[in-house]
């Protein structure tokens, strides 16, 4: 099977429906029953309350999930020839479904599945449940002296809870424990428990989320337990972490304590339990201790050339720093000097960061003359923004001052806002769209603060600015709509919001928005569209129609560009935390194109994001405007790079001033200029 992030054609992308390739074991070939070893998962969906949902027609029963990673192994088969049964539970396959039934009077029975002895394993389902049935999921069963043992997670009116079970020799439940959490942001292996962690403490003593705003297009799903419908389950078992995940929802994560959480080795299994009937399909499995590299590919039009090979940062930028005639790069604490970028040096204490456990500080970098002595200067953010003064060529680190209290956004936009020629950071802070303007004659104090919003629209990713009413003033943007600025600006003056889902929940994402939203005209219909990343931890590139009727009201229509595995996507390409994103005219055909690419291990080396081990990919979407796509445009992507992606911000800028954008990416597997050596500038 092709890499999931680089291009997958038609006959490789598994479809939910059943079209993935069958696996061994079936037409009623003898699957051997294999030994059992421990961790056991339950899903308890008794039908315990309504809810109601509008659905009609044939596809009423068919949610809108998706699909987070590419299985090795899809069942699609109508026999249950190679599986073997443990308990009081009659089982049969038709069209790709399980379906099973308790005995009446007794606790039911497993079904266990060929093709699915893991250690660490990626597991997709759907299932349903009728009546008063409940079903439950097995990994790395284990037999004991007396039955067999592994972890529950129950989900019910209650919430979901992980526990520590032991059954019976016929599967029936004799006792549990719950688990300890282990989820979150941790790396895949959790620690041991600590007693009387005051840490822990203090995380469960966290307040709720605060209610947002009445207005914002896009709330939270509700991702409860449907019952009588179907529901999805993904499970990511790894090391002595559980991470499951209802309906694309929230994770629930669990961890084992011991030895044998580590080690343990087995097959899945699925259980048929109460009155009523379980039904499973789109069963999935990955083994999720094999990782890919691929095979280094670059595009002819970019040569790919790496100036640092550790990880610093996640931005860059570039300017003259030394005056020598020659743009450099900056990137996090490093100035790599042009032309041809092999020294470089501090601009304040360089500290090599480990992927695996920690982040860098440095997500965004710009470079201005702040103080107009001719000599570029550095700001950085988040989560404080820290201006660098150039030492005007001197060899010593560079003075910096803290010239902002608070940034919330990781993404942040550096552009001139009210026209005046100096160019304002833009960013969100505390809940609020905020920018940001410095005195000339004295960059390095608190720059003053312009609130555009109210609280709760400041979001965490996704920051955009251009025209969109065409009224000649630019405009904000994040993913929840756009702000208008109006006409005279202060910094008691909110900006008039427009409600826009530009963003999106799901697919397993932790968050909603983007990084850098791109804003302009797509189509060449006069009218200024806005191109972006829906959610940076999770899958979704779209972009969005602006369409105006008789009165002039504003309205989008969103075309999805990349969506999850489920789906078909521009170019069949697909690949998850698109983090960092720009716009420009790679091909100089006068139409802006789009950039965006993968950040690698964008929430630490786990699966706590989807798809966190895939390739890191660097793409450039070419803005083609056709009257016979969906909008007047379409996007069509053009690899740039598959072993780099973009941390945080891609730069795009005319670094050998060839007429020609290049692009500058850092990540935390180094930095990288992409030399654009296929567009030389039109005369």
């Amino acid at each position: 099977m092709k890499n999931s992030s680089v291009g997958l054609s038609e006959r490789d992308r598994p479809a939910v429906e059943g079209t993935s390739e069958s696996p061994p074991g079936e037409g009623g070939q003898s699957i051997k029953p294999y030994p059992m070893k421990p961790f056991i998962l339950l899903i308890a969906c008794t039908c315990w309350s309504v809810f109601s949902f509008a659905q009609s027609g044939s596809d009423a029963e068919k949610p809108d999930f998706g699909l987070t990673f590419m299985p090795d192994y899809t069942f699609k088969g109508s026999s249950l020839g190679g599986s073997t049964t443990i308990g009081d539970a009659t089982w049969q396959a038709q069209n790709g479904e399980l379906i099973g039934k308790a005995k009446p009077g007794t606790s039911g029975g497993w079904l266990v599945l060929d093709k699915s002895a893991y250690q660490d394993i990626s597991f997709h389902a759907l299932f349903k449940c009728s009546g008063e049935a409940e079903t439950a999921v097995i990994f790395r069963l284990e037999k004991t002296g007396t039955g067999m043992k592994g972890v529950l997670l129950s989900i019910g009116k209650d919430g979901v809870a992980p526990y520590s079970v032991t059954l019976d020799a016929r599967g029936k439940e004799t006792g549990r424990e719950k688990l300890r959490n282990a989820g979150g942001i941790y790396y895949r292996l959790a620690p041991p428990e600590v007693k009387n962690d005051p840490q822990a403490a203090r995380r469960n003593a966290m307040p709720p989320r605060p209610t947002p705003p009445s207005d914002l297009p896009v709330t939270r799903p509700n991702t409860d337990l449907r019952p009588g419908q179907w529901n999805q389950i993904e499970v990511f078992l790894e090391e002595n972490v559980i991470r499951n995940f209802l309906n694309d929802g929230g994770e629930v994560g669990g961890a084992v304590d011991g030895d044998s959480a580590l080690h343990a080795f087995g097959p899945v299994a699925i259980l048929a339990s109460g009155s009523g009937e379980v039904r499973f399909k789109d069963i999935m499995l990955k083994d999720l201790s094999v990782r890919e590299t691929p095979v280094e590919k670059s595009s002819s039009r970019f040569r790919v050339q790496r100036i640092s090979d550790m990880y610093y940062s996640w931005g860059a930028d570039a300017a003259d720093f030394n005056k020598d005639g020659s743009m450099d790069v900056v990137a996090g604490p490093y100035i790599y000097f042009g032309p041809d970028f092999t020294k470089h040096k501090e601009i304040f204490t360089a500290i090599a960061v480990g992927p695996s456990k920690e982040f860098t500080s440095t997500n965004v970098q710009f470079t201005y003359d702040f103080n107009g002595d001719s000599w570029p200067d550095v700001l950085t953010s988040p989560s404080r923004a820290v201006l660098f003064i150039n030492p005007k060529g001197e060899s010593r680190r560079w003075k910096s001052y803290d010239i902002l209290p608070s940034v919330q956004s990781e993404i942040t936009d550096f552009v001139d806002i009210d026209k005046d020629g100096v160019p304002e950071l833009v960013y969100a802070a505390e809940g609020f769209m905020r920018y940001a303007k410095f005195d000339k004659n004295d960059p390095g104090k608190p720059w003053k603060e312009y609130t555009i919003s109210g609280k709760g629209y400041g979001m965490a990713h996704g920051i955009g600015t251009g025209d969109i009413n065409g009224d000649g003033r630019i405009d904000l943007l994040n993913a929840m709509g756009w702000w208008e600025q109006p006409a005279t600006l202060n910094a008691e003056t909110t900006w008039k919001y427009h409600p826009i889902a530009f963003g999106r929940y799901g697919r397993r994402g932790s968050n909603i928005g983007g990084s850098l939203m791109a804003v302009y005209d797509a189509n060449g219909d006069g009218l200024n569209d806005v191109v972006t990343n829906l959610n940076v931890h999770g899958f979704g590139l779209a972009w969005f129609e602006q369409k105006r009727d008789a009165s002039g009201n504003i309205t989008f229509t969103r075309h999805m560009i990349s969506d999850d595995y489920s789906a078909k996507s521009a170019g069949n390409v697909t690949f998850s935390q698109a983090h960092g994103a720009t716009f420009a005219d790679v091909d100089k055909d006068g139409i802006p194109d789009y950039i965006v690419g993968k950040r690698n291990f964008t929430h630490l080396d786990n699966m706590y994001d989807p798809d966190s081990y895939g390739p890191s990919v660097l793409y450039w979407y070419r803005t083609v405007r056709n009257p016979k796509a969906p909008g007047g445009a379409e996007f069509v992507p053009e690899l740039i790079h598959n072993r780099s992606g973009a941390g945080s911000e891609v730069t795009a800028v005319d670094i050998n001033r060839d007429g020609a954008v290049d692009i500058i990416t850092s990540t935390n597997k180094g930095t990288f200029i992409y030399w654009n050596v296929g567009t030389k500038a039109k005369k």
